[in-house]
């Protein structure tokens, strides 16, 4: 090429820009759409406590709680927070919670499938099994919502001490319908309850409440004045509150909206800002002439309130199974399509150590959640040994099986290292979830010395939980010394050691439920590392001799082998 009389050298063309800096390889696919149903721990739970019948409710449901539309959902509902509206725009006091539409689905699939007080209308055995096994897999979602759907639940029995107003109250708290707005309760198709029940001085110590109630000319009717410092959830239709009256502490139910259509004094100070639980509002209330009507014996509110303790009780446990389970699900998912220095991470060796000793804690938590909500629903048709064993042996399993929580979704995250640590995952959501249900309804110490309680006040809770650990006597012998142990610890216990005496009745339990009704490769794994003392202090200790494959097998949802 010439040009002015020079020659001039071709330059060559320059390279296409590249924007793609890398492709994306050994990146584990969408979980959803998944079965959050296919547990089989869950599944011959459901049988053996009585609610087979109700298999294929809870088989239409997992689905559903692991479709892409519901995953959604759950966490739409965390990321768009409940917002507090004090007044409207000219000024006028509402106290009012605005939630994103997401949450609104949730609640509306959790009150439809019979998760919040619809057992107590069903005369079928096994009712409240259906409902535990339900939340089981339905929390695959949010944890959030089913706070307001376990205080509905557990309002129903304490309302019964007040035969005239659960006539009026429980057909609508068993109501399947789910109806946000606020108006008249009795208007309403179905109703949500809430309870008021800690303050900031005293918390569980409810007895050290300054909420005041004083009776009006109405019979039953009375004003309170006072603060709660944890109240949830501000957007219920009504409330059961403690407050002291003349007689002492006691039971209230409180309306949001009056019969005459007029707002109740309500006052929502702020919504909590809280570690976890974030879809779901917890308030702080100001009652100040607050209308509420008594509920069961004026001066016996702790004792009017003790069944729904139970309830709620049992859900704390169950939300702590679900937990786990949601995240040994996630974790088994990325081994199995993850590789690192040449294997898939579900082949090697100490990762499937680590998986399998997740999946004993889960089906340990999942059989005693089972176990607990068969007690309860024939305790509730009457049946005294099991309302003896539930009175024991729930909060036995509130405090360990929420204690194990933390520690177990702790573990599930580090299995997909990095990719668990961005909120992306969810994992960080169920991470800050599982604290809150070793708190809520009593702390580690007060459900460790209400064991206690129930022990030196009640001297059948201690023979039925021995009798429940006598139908695996002879079994295996790691588990008869442990029941001998706590024999000993039964009879010496010191409030010093409640935690030790609980944790110990907590793991002989599961282990005879496990040696009862799991494989021997469960049962023997279990009652090797949990009493047999073959075990380190972190999950994925098994010992050699562990059947890490028959565990795997029974627990992950394609049995936790290698992909082709």
């Amino acid at each position: 090429m010439q040009h002015d009389g020079m020659v001039s050298t071709p330059v060559p063309a320059r390279p296409q820009p590249q924007y793609a800096t890398h492709d994306v390889t050994n990146q584990p696919p969408p979980l959803t759409p998944y079965d959050a149903s296919e547990d089989t721990a869950l599944l011959e739970g459901l049988r053996r406590e009585g609610a087979g019948w109700a298999e294929e409710d809870v088989r239409r449901l997992g689905l559903r709680a692991g479709s892409a539309e519901a995953q959604e959902w759950a966490e739409l509902a965390n990321v768009h927070e409940p917002v507090l509206r004090t007044h409207d725009r000219y000024g006028n006091r509402i106290d009012e919670v605005d939630f994103h539409p997401a949450w609104h689905h949730l609640m509306r699939t959790a009150v439809a499938e019979g998760l919040a007080g619809a057992p107590w209308a069903d005369a079928r055995p096994g009712a409240h099994v259906a409902r535990t096994a339900g939340g089981l897999v339905w929390g695959h979602t949010d944890a959030g919502h089913g706070c307001p759907t376990s205080m509905t639940y557990a309002a129903v029995p304490a309302l019964r001490a007040q035969p005239e107003l659960a006539e009026v109250y429980e057909p609508l708290l068993t109501a399947r319908e789910y109806d946000p707005t606020l108006r008249v309760p009795t208007e309403k198709p179905g109703l949500l309850a809430g309870m008021g029940m800690t303050e900031k001085q005293g918390g569980s110590d409810v007895r050290t409440n300054t909420t005041t109630a004083w009776p009006t000319a109405e019979p039953g009717m009375y004003r309170l004045r006072g603060h709660k410092w944890f109240t949830s959830a501000p957007m219920c239709d009504v409330f059961l509150v403690l407050a002291q009256a003349p007689e002492g502490l006691s039971c209230f139910l409180v309306p949001r909206v009056l019969p005459d259509g007029s707002r109740n004094t309500f006052r929502i100070q702020r919504l909590k800002d809280k570690l976890g639980n974030r879809s779901n509002a917890s308030s702080e209330p100001e009652f100040d002439g607050t209308v509420a009507w008594l509920v069961g014996p004026d001066g016996r509110g702790v004792k009017t309130i003790i069944e729904m303790v139970n309830c709620t009780r049992l859900d704390c446990v169950m939300m702590s199974a679900t937990l786990m389970r949601k995240t040994l699900v996630e974790a088994g998912h990325h081994v199995r399509h993850r590789s690192a220095f040449g294997a898939r991470l579900i082949d090697q060796p100490l990762m499937r150590n680590v998986l399998a000793d997740l999946a004993l804690e889960s089906e340990a938590a999942t059989t005693l959640t089972l176990r607990l909500a068969g007690a309860a629903d024939r305790a509730v048709r009457g049946d005294a040994a099991e309302t003896a064993f539930r009175r024991i042996a729930t909060a036995v399993g509130k405090y360990w099986v929420t204690k194990r929580g933390p520690a177990f979704t702790a573990e599930a995250l580090e299995c997909l290292g990095g990719n668990g640590y961005v909120e992306e995952s969810d994992m960080p959501r169920h991470y800050r979830e599982a604290p809150l249900l070793s708190i809520w309804e009593g702390s580690g110490n007060v459900n460790a010395l209400d064991v206690l309680r129930a022990l030196r006040r009640e001297p059948g809770t201690a023979q039925a939980l021995f009798d429940e650990l006598a139908l695996a006597r002879g079994a295996d012998a790691r588990l008869d010394a442990a029941v001998v142990r706590l024999e000993g610890l039964v009879a010496t216990g010191s409030e010093a050691g409640a935690r030790r005496l609980v944790e110990l009745m907590a793991l002989a339990l599961q282990a005879s439920l496990l040696v009862r009704c799991a494989p021997p490769a469960v049962a023997d794994a279990f009652c090797a590392t949990r009493l047999g003392g073959d075990w380190g202090h972190a999950f994925g200790t098994l010992p050699d001799a562990a059947d890490l494959d028959a565990i795997l097998e029974r627990s992950l949802p394609d049995g936790g082998s290698s992909l082709p």
